[in-house]
């Protein structure tokens, strides 16, 4: 368990984490999913200098987890928490503020390198390690090392082409008595059409991609990307919940929100807590949500 993590090393392919036993043999990344990795590996320099993370600012202001998942996860120090998909950290080392011990896991080597640069600007070096693996490895390339809670955010799910392979990952990380925490993007808002409120896209996971050249990112800095097509999948709610039930996980709770932390529609406005919601005169629709998971204690 995460309090008790094996002493071994590992190493990954592309950025030196920790060794990999001579026996392990790397598999071929899904071509989709390389392309997707050259995408986010050119939007880190651009997200890190944006206005949206606003890094010089974190810095300075030294901010710990939102309020909602304070609320939702309670008090974590001392315990060891996974962040899967961690981009360049800053939701990582904001729980290493609180007071966890995180390990950050990204497919990404360029951010990978920037998160560990703002761990140690921060002072929380000691206090995290960020590791470069794809996800759909991650138990193996974590040496099968157990944590108290397993994290995962905003922006997750939907560059993965099957839920089932990444709960099974997921699950297979929460220590016995541990918690598994996700809120991400909801199904139906990422099957609507941006200028309104009609289907533009299928609400269940389906082996066909959403391919988009569209080659910019959603921050400030609207640099056009060199690897501009990125592979998207949506998955629903009921696959999601049934995926992480199949692996041993039991649901505490699940929330659908009518807000989210990015301006995913043109046609949102402000709100608290830098929350984007839909404005008055639409009709409300969920935006993210939230589930709370757990896996029993033997016996």
């Amino acid at each position: 368990m995460a309090g008790g993590q094996s002493s071994r090393t590992w190493i990954v392919v592309g950025f030196i984490a920790q060794a990999v036993p001579a026996w392990y043999a790397v598999p071929a990344m899904d071509e989709r999913i390389a392309a997707n990795q050259a995408n986010w590996d050119e939007r880190v320099g651009i997200h890190v200098a944006s206005r949206f993370y606003d890094v010089e600012g974190w810095l300075r202001h030294a901010p710990g987890p939102r309020s909602w998942e304070t609320a939702a996860l309670g008090s974590v120090a001392g315990l060891h928490l996974l962040h899967l998909q961690c981009h360049f950290g800053l939701d990582t080392l904001a729980w290493a503020r609180a007071g966890a011990q995180v390990t950050g896991l990204d497919f990404s080597p360029a951010a990978i390198e920037a998160a560990r640069a703002i761990a140690v600007r921060a002072g929380l070096a000691t206090r995290s390690t960020f590791i470069c693996a794809d996800v759909y490895a991650a138990a193996e390339t974590l040496g099968h090392t157990t944590y108290d809670i397993v994290y995962v955010s905003l922006g997750a799910l939907c560059w993965l082409p099957s839920v089932d392979r990444w709960a099974e990952q997921a699950a297979a990380l929460v220590a016995p008595g541990g918690r598994f925490y996700l809120h991400d993007g909801h199904p139906l808002a990422w099957a609507l059409a941006n200028d309104g409120l009609a289907l533009a896209n299928t609400y269940f996971e389906q082996d066909e991609p959403l391919i988009d050249d569209g080659g910019l990112t959603y921050t400030d800095g609207y640099h056009a990307l060199v690897h501009r097509r990125t592979y998207e999948w949506n998955h629903s709610i009921g696959e999601t919940v049934t995926a992480l039930v199949r692996y041993g996980l039991r649901i505490e709770w699940l929330v659908e929100h009518d807000w989210t932390v990015w301006r995913h529609f043109p046609w949102l406005v402000p709100g608290d807590e830098g929350r984007w919601v839909t404005p008055n005169d639409r009709p409300r629709v969920p935006l993210t949500f939230s589930l709370l998971a757990s896996r029993p204690t033997s016996g």
